[in-house]
């Protein structure tokens, strides 16, 4: 890779011209004082652009601030040089020769001593050191014979098991982006483990083991007992490409194999809209929401479209501003840039390397995914998450960091009535919330298969009770036309305060449709749990329509004859000790009482919500929980993770409690006041603090790094329209933002969900696009031949017009 310096600023920009190093010397020295040397806990961005997806590998290379660190394309330098005056860049650029692909294709090739199958060696490989006394742990690992994962991240392909504890694990990652994560190698820098085998290439006649300490090849004369400690009989194993199977097993067709379409001849798509997004590990919820999201007109528009304005006004650190996080990966998806088809050096190192298959790499939303999850305890992490527990994280980041007067989240919001009757009176009491999604129970009870369901479990448990072969994996079919009637069912509502009593009672409950949404969000509820409280998930086909009517689902109001309730709000009793310790003292997170959390969960909370309901009343029990939920359920960060206040992040456990911006976005007026004393325009303060979450400190960070704000007079004069009108919203308040309209709806695009839990499996996306369905598989994006519309766990309508 070639590593240069450019300097900004001066005659023929950009080091384009050649100079002797004496020269370049001579130009550098007024420059001096503002080239740094990265310190320990810098972030140094040398392999992606702040505001593209422009690498090394570029046409242009990537440009690197010898002050800052942040990295820049060509398109984008300079808007950083003009903001800063920094001028001084490092040039990374990475060259590849043909000829070099050819050597290195020849260094890599097969020895010719190989037999056939490319997954068996002959002798002449090295016995490893290892092998006589290799230590295997007794952990009670077994393997199965098939539907292995890698156990860091999706990967299902290039699997090796450690021979020493049974880790099943990817192997290295190749320039292609073929391969794996390299989390075999990972693990054994961890733990010393010597000996790996590859998973799929075990037969009687031996397998593929690497040896990581001698970084070869190597042979085991020992395997056949170290497969056997881990339940693995290779004389009665042969290799397949997803996993071991005994010869007499019959292979079953399962939800991965029909989400993601294999066994079909897929094309790739290229060009503009059809970019993939690499998988990070476990990364798959986030890429599939984001391809959903930014194939939204209001979405693109707000983003993309606004690109130039949002860029220029992006503060002096862009990897930490959602706006333009959010602009970078809408133009990196959308633009096409990155989606387009292998060109010549690409072709011939495919060929040199037999694949003849088209290379897709896709982009790497990494930088997209350190901003957008951190601080929250789960998105942070590299785990699996629940795609819809993202959806709904993703809005909340969306309003708060609107862009004027502009949220495209709104296309989501509708406004929910729900009509709760009590028992004792009969009379009802009639309130609307608003959402984002509508949650589809599945109505097991209607499966239309069921003798075949019953017949399916009883030879299950009997195959497994005898260690015989599985029978064919039995799918319930379930009628949408059930779902959504259950759905409208009215539901008991135990120990509901009826305020005429002013004591318990029982109620029942239905919800309707207040305001139709623009776009509506089905999710299909799948995951439930036992009763041993182990997550699991419904098995199920639902017949999703293409065109969906819910129109007899609009909310009726109060009907004549119906006596109303009292409108006085639930009371919350808290004793006077408990309410102190709230204020001062508040429970360590780890003392909340899980039971509690449980109840709420069960009734349909968000899990989230319900350990902040139990934390902030003090441990007192569901039903005092239970009442802090309805009083903050339609606040923005409802959903949110619990975080401790006080301690400089956003106060998500309530916005109302701790002075977090409103539903309207509208920040504390007292907040806005104590930066307006100090100086700044309203508008500057109403910004910094939208900016921040109504973080005082951090707006006014906010400002300082934001000196180029008032230049823009359209802009501030936008802003002060924007202040002026939340001002008059709050004086005459005209309800939550919605798009009502007809309940007529049009699919366009489905997530789907494959393995047990949300903690677990894989997503991906298919997105119907210039009238045909477009599968989006992490960086593989292709033509769809077969989407499977009944096996969708998110759904996404947009309302047909009327």
């Amino acid at each position: 890779m070639q590593r240069r310096g450019a300097l900004f600023g001066m005659p023929g920009g950009s080091g384009s011209r050649k100079m002797a190093a004496g020269d370049i010397g001579e130009l550098l020295v007024p420059h001096m004082p503002t080239i740094r040397v990265p310190r320990s806990g810098d972030r140094v961005y040398k392999n992606e652009c702040a505001f593209s997806y422009d690498s090394p590998n570029s046409e242009g290379g990537l440009y690197v601030c010898m002050n800052t660190f942040l990295a820049f394309g060509r398109e984008h330098v300079e808007r950083h040089f003009r903001k800063t005056g920094q001028s001084v860049y490092m040039h990374l650029k990475r060259h590849v020769r043909e000829v070099t692909i050819a050597c290195d294709a020849v260094l890599s090739s097969k020895s010719p001593y190989r037999k056939q199958d490319p997954d068996t060696w002959e002798n002449e490989l090295p016995v490893s050191k290892y092998a006589n006394n290799l230590t295997q742990l007794d952990n009670g690992v077994r393997i199965p014979p098939s539907g292995w994962k890698c156990a860091r991240c999706d990967l299902r392909e290039n699997l090796w098991l450690n021979l020493t504890d049974g880790s099943m694990l990817c192997g290295k990652w190749f320039f292609d982006s073929s391969g794996g994560n390299g989390h075999a190698l990972e693990h054994y820098r961890d733990t010393g483990y010597p000996l790996a085998v590859k998973l799929g290439t075990i037969t009687p006649d031996g397998a593929d083991v690497y040896s990581f300490q001698e970084e070869e090849a190597v042979l085991d004369p020992h395997l056949a007992k170290h497969l056997a400690h881990f339940g693995i009989d290779m004389l009665h194993m042969h290799g397949t490409e997803n996993g071991l199977q005994d010869n007499d097993i019959k292979p079953r067709v399962s939800e991965w194999e029909v989400i993601q379409e294999t066994g079909t001849k897929l094309k790739p798509m290229y060009g503009p809209g059809y970019t993939g997004l690499k998988n990070l590990g476990n990364s798959c919820y986030l890429s599939s929401v984001m391809q959903a999201i930014f194939s939204i007109p209001e979405f693109q528009r707000a983003y993309v479209g606004n690109l130039p304005r949002i860029f220029d006004y992006s503060p002096l650190d862009p990897t930490q501003d959602f706006n333009t996080q959010m602009t970078k990966l809408g133009h990196g998806l959308l633009s096409g840039q990155y989606s387009k088809p292998p060109v010549k050096s690409e072709l011939i190192e495919q060929v040199m390397k037999e694949e003849l298959k088209p290379q897709q790499n896709g982009i790497s939303p990494r930088m997209f995914k350190a901003f957008v999850s951190k601080s929250h305890p789960e998105f942070s992490s590299n785990r699996q998450q629940d795609a819809q527990e993202f959806f709904l994280h993703l809005v909340n980041l969306v309003e708060r960091n609107r862009i004027g007067s502009e949220n495209p989240s709104d296309v989501f919001r509708f406004l929910v009535e729900e009509r709760i009757q009590c028992c004792q009176t009969r009379k009802v009491r009639y309130t609307e919330r608003v959402d984002y999604l509508m949650q589809l129970p599945v109505a097991m009870e209607a499966a239309t298969n069921k003798d075949e369901l019953i017949a399916y479990e009883l030879t299950r448990r009997e195959a497994e009770s005898n260690r015989r072969p599985l029978p064919e994996l039995v799918r319930a079919k379930i009628p949408f036309s059930a779902c959504l009637q259950a759905f409208s069912e009215p539901e008991n509502v135990d120990d509901f305060w009826s305020s005429a009593l002013q004591a318990k009672s029982a109620g029942v409950k239905t919800s309707r449709f207040a305001s139709f949404p623009e776009y509506l969000v089905v999710q299909i509820k799948k995951f439930t749990f036992g009763l041993d409280w182990v997550p699991k998930k419904f098995d199920v086909s639902i017949d999703m329509p293409d065109l969906l009517d819910i129109n007899h689902l609009r909310a009726r109001g109060l009907q004549p004859g119906e006596e109303e309730l009292p409108d006085i709000s639930p009371p919350i009793v808290i004793p006077d000790d408990s309410k102190d310790r709230l204020m001062t003292q508040l429970i360590d997170p780890s003392d909340i009482d899980e039971s509690s959390v449980m109840q709420l969960a069960e009734m349909g909370f968000p899990l989230e919500a319900c350990r902040k309901a139990v934390y902030f009343t003090g441990n007192m029990g569901a039903e005092v929980a239970f009442n802090w939920i309805v009083v903050h359920m339609e606040e923005p960060d409802f959903a949110e993770p619990l975080t401790m206040p006080g301690y400089g992040g956003a106060a998500s456990a309530g916005a109302s409690v701790f002075g977090a911006t409103g539903l309207d976005n509208q920040p504390p007026e007292e907040t806005v006041a104590i930066i307006t004393s100090m100086g700044f325009h309203r508008n500057q303060a109403i910004q910094a603090l939208r900016a921040t979450n109504s973080n005082l400190e951090r707006a006014l960070d906010w400002i300082f790094s934001h000196p180029e704000f008032e230049e823009d007079s359209d802009f501030v004069i936008e802003m002060e329209n924007n202040a002026n009108a939340n001002i008059v919203s709050e004086a005459k308040p005209e309800g939550p933002r919605v798009k009502d309209g007809s309940g007529m709806y049009e699919l366009f695009a489905f997530i789907s969900h494959m393995g047990t839990s949300t903690m677990s499996g894989h997503y991906v996306c298919h997105i119907k696009k210039e009238g045909r369905w477009v599968i989006y598989n992490d960086h593989k994006v292709c033509a769809s031949e077969r989407p499977p519309k009944d096996l969708g766990y998110m759904y996404f309508y947009r309302r047909i017009p009327s």
